[in-house]
């Protein structure tokens, strides 16, 4: 090879690839110790220049990896993983085995562990978009293989791009609905919100400023709440936002009117039923080993 071996092979440079790529190199990562696999000519040139990584193909970047990522659509994973699976078995690592990541949704690690060389660890991750900035959260699940220290070290990986804990593997779906497809619901809000600001008289500009700014204060309140809380001994954490809802409330005032409307407009079932549906198309695509 050409190249010195990568820590870490992103398999596909689409939205999601790009967005872990670009934040782990704003945490810190060496572009050296990284390598994405992208199949598309434009796309590769594209974040080769972009972010200054070196762009191979499917084999060569497995090939020469202690951790593969592959980030690709749920629909492109059978025909990628037959490719990781060939270049596994002649891996030239200086680790004692290669760490299977997968962070396309719906794809359980039995499908992995079914398609891999015998043995392979596993753990599949439910990242979200705001990684690219840092300030994402990842949900990871490990197979049958994966050792308590190869989770460890993958969650050090998603640790330095946000948020990062342990689920089953059975509530990915969920874990999906809620907060793989969550950013699109705030930024629909933060849509509507000013929206109304524009049609109460106020200047699309200045709507949009008081909307992002007032969403970024509120997430800030409420993440030094839950930090608060958990240090207490995490007592009362899922009543955490209501608490803080009541406080920004005051009897009859303005917000108890406004909040009055959101109830009587549906907020709650509306919200309920699109992580439902986002669930349940979850589990429509999900890829198993059977």
């Amino acid at each position: 090879m050409l190249w010195r071996m990568s820590r870490i092979a992103i398999i596909g440079g689409g939205a999601m690839g790009e967005a872990l790529l670009s934040g782990l190199l704003r945490a810190g990562r060496q572009v050296k110790d990284m390598v994405v696999a992208e199949k598309y000519p434009d796309r590769a040139k594209y974040l080769s220049e972009k972010y200054s990584v070196f762009v191979t193909s499917v084999s060569d970047a497995v090939e020469n990896a202690a951790y593969v990522i592959v980030a690709v659509k749920p629909t492109d994973v059978e025909g990628v993983v037959d490719e990781v699976a060939e270049a596994a078995t002649h891996a030239e690592t200086d680790t004692a085995e290669q760490v299977f990541v997968t962070i396309a949704a719906g794809v359980s690690t039995a499908y992995y562990e079914a398609k891999l060389p015998a043995g392979a660890p596993v753990i599949r991750v439910m990242p979200n978009a705001p990684i690219v900035v840092g300030g994402g959260v990842s949900a990871l699940a490990p197979g049958r293989f994966a050792t308590p220290e190869q989770l460890k070290e993958v969650s050090a990986i998603f640790d330095s791009v946000g948020g990062v804990l342990t689920v089953a593997e059975s509530q990915l779906d969920a874990v999906t609905a809620v907060s793989g497809s969550g950013p699109a619901y705030f930024f629909l809000m933060v849509e509507a919100l000013v929206d109304a600001g524009v049609a109460s008289g106020l200047s699309r500009a200045v709507a949009t400023d008081l909307v992002v700014q007032t969403m970024a204060g509120s997430a800030a309140m409420l993440l030094e709440r839950l930090d608060q809380v958990d240090a207490a001994g995490g007592a009362a954490m899922d009543t955490t936002a209501a608490q803080l809802r009541a406080t920004v409330t005051s009897p009859a005032g303005t917000t108890a009117a406004g909040l009055r409307e959101l109830e009587r407009g549906g907020l709650r079932s509306a919200v309920a039923n699109a992580v439902e549906a986002a669930k349940t198309r979850s589990e429509q695509l999900g890829i198993t080993s059977e």
